[in-house]
């Protein structure tokens, strides 16, 4: 290896690059800011070039920096691998897990399976970590992203977790003050509340008729007086009565069988959202991995949306 690189500095490099600043890097490493500044220092020294753009509230990689780490996740991860093929498949998973969800879901169901998963694999340490915008699968920050449909980027791997639906639904209380809308059309004309979230384009509803009925696709631009980028505020205000919401299955299922929630155009469908655990290719032979993303599916499928 190159006197001027150093098999310690690659985890270093990726875990300062993963956390975003010195100050976190130190506390994910357990060290001090100073410790991290001096590490990353003598980094550079030996390679003649800077790595970090540092200001006073935050840092940046240089293009030097983009191919280091670039090239540093690479090797991280070609050994993870290599240390999983010599363990052989009947070793146990163990190793640092970190997993991406977003808000409301995540919370809501991805956090007690990853109970539940700590329990039965005590040598796995789990990092959850919940999102508004699902992170790039590219940047290495994350082992698994849990994601509402398949990503088109070819270099990452898409396992079916479960079926996602999203439906379209008002508490009673709204629907008697205001009326039922008939049509997709009418949905213009209703309170309907924002969820801000991912790359979608917000406000604009997209609905076709359910297999085996007829009619035609429509997309719709809705508004309302209330938005948030959070689906748990958002469910609780439909709750309350503030308007019509758009929501995945998973999230309301339990209120339109009570029904404090009901079912709005329930002859139109949404583009399906199915559920995807995502990770990189190079990950697929972690064992941690692979088992986690199993546990997730098996307990998907017990689940169901109620």
């Amino acid at each position: 290896m190159n006197p001027a690189i150093q098999p310690a500095d690659l985890g270093f490099f990726s875990a300062l690059a993963r956390a975003g600043s010195l100050s976190a890097a130190a506390r994910d490493l357990r060290v001090t800011t100073a410790a991290v500044s001096r590490h990353l220092a003598q980094m550079e020294k030996r390679l003649g070039v800077l790595l970090v753009n540092r200001t006073t509230r935050r840092m940046g990689l240089t293009p030097e920096g983009e191919v280091y780490l670039e090239h540093a996740r690479r090797i991280l991860g070609d050994i993870d691998n290599l240390g999983e093929l010599l363990g052989g498949a009947q070793s146990s998973p163990q190793g640092l897990l970190r997993v991406n969800a977003t808000l409301g879901f995540g919370r809501s169901h991805i956090a007690p399976l990853i109970s539940r998963f700590a329990r039965r694999f005590p040598q796995v340490e789990v990092q959850l970590q919940l999102s508004v915008n699902p992170p790039p699968i590219t940047d290495d920050a994350f082992d698994v992203c849990i994601r509402f449909g398949a990503p088109p980027d070819a270099r990452v791997i898409a396992r079916y977790v479960a079926p996602n639906r999203r439906l379209l639904c008002a508490a009673p209380a709204y629907l008697k003050r205001h009326g039922a809308p008939k049509t997709p059309g009418d949905l213009a004309r209703h309170a309907c509340i924002g969820i801000r979230q991912g790359e979608e384009a917000y406000g604009l509803w997209r609905l076709g008729p359910a297999k085996g009925r007829p009619g035609r696709a429509e997309s719709v631009k809705t508004r309302g007086p209330l938005s948030t980028n959070d689906g748990e505020i958002a469910v609780k205000w439909a709750l309350d009565g503030h308007g019509i919401l758009l929501r995945a299955e998973w999230d309301v299922a339990a209120y339109l069988q009570s029904g404090r929630l009901v079912q709005v155009l329930p002859q139109y469908v949404t583009p399906d959202a199915d559920i995807h655990a995502v990770y990189p290719q190079r990950h697929q032979l972690a064992a941690r991995v692979r088992v986690f993303v199993d546990f997730v599916t098996q307990g998907f499928d017990k689940l169901g949306p109620a």
